[in-house]
């Protein structure tokens, strides 16, 4: 009995490991489903690419522009500079030869009006007073300064802007050309003159040179580039008319 019993339980164990075996050898098979695209999923994938596209070709549209732009800014920005430079020569050229033209002219003046006697003096007021005396001091201060066409001071002086600035320090504001200065006033006689009239060369207004007469004899003007503010007698350089403004 025993017997049997064993040979039983062998057996089903012998079906069960056939079965197991069996179903062991029989391949595992799973489907994976991907999603298909649709047509409006499509749609919006290419709306979205050509939408890159066109921000990609506008920015480098605007980079374009931008280094454009800079590249124009510098090129005018050279261009002023070289239009300044070139109008700063212009103007110390103009000056130049307004300064020598001046020279000549007072040269030639000099060299065509006879050496006058002393009757400028006869009759003239020699002390000055006043705003007179302060006028010049001031312009006997300056005496040995450069002669520069334009100046205005401190230390360089055109003939009209010594006048102007010594003027001003007694409260009197003259034209700033010795043109303009020459009829700023009443006009006196050259025999009749006083210290602190303004003198001019040349005709009331058209002068091309003023001074200013100091006295006895005398005046202080910034004369030319060569002599610079210095006094010198009426007969150095005898003046066309006066006027007074004092």
């Amino acid at each position: 009995m025993r017997a049997g019993v064993a040979s039983g339980v062998l057996g089903t164990l012998a079906v069960a490991t056939a079965a197991g075996t069996a179903n062991a050898a029989e391949p595992v098979t799973q489907t994976l489903e991907l999603p298909v695209l649709t047509g409006d999923l499509a749609a919006q994938v290419a709306q979205s690419a050509q939408a890159t596209q066109q921000a990609a070709a506008n920015y480098q549209l605007h980079a374009e522009r931008d280094a454009a732009a800079a590249a124009a800014a510098k090129e005018a920005k050279k261009d002023l500079a070289h239009a300044k430079a070139e109008a700063k020569q212009k103007a110390e050229a103009a000056r130049k030869a307004a300064a020598e033209r001046a020279t000549r002219a007072a040269e030639r003046t000099t060299l065509s009006t006879p050496a006058s006697s002393n009757s400028f003096t006869s009759t003239s007021s020699s002390t000055a007073t006043g705003s007179a005396a302060a006028v010049i001091a001031f312009v006997k201060a300056q005496i040995g300064d450069a002669y520069v066409s334009g100046g205005t001071g401190p230390n360089s002086w055109d003939c009209s802007g010594l006048m102007q600035t010594a003027f001003k320090q007694v409260g009197i504001d003259l034209p700033r050309v010795s043109q303009d200065q020459s009829t700023a006033g009443t006009q006196v006689s050259l025999d009749n003159l006083q210290p602190g009239d303004i003198l001019y060369w040349g005709s009331a207004g058209s002068a091309y040179h003023v001074a200013v007469y100091v006295g006895d004899g005398m005046f202080v003007g910034a004369q030319n580039p060569s002599t610079g503010v210095a006094e010198k007698p009426l007969s150095y350089d005898p003046p066309t008319g006066a006027v007074r403004v004092l």
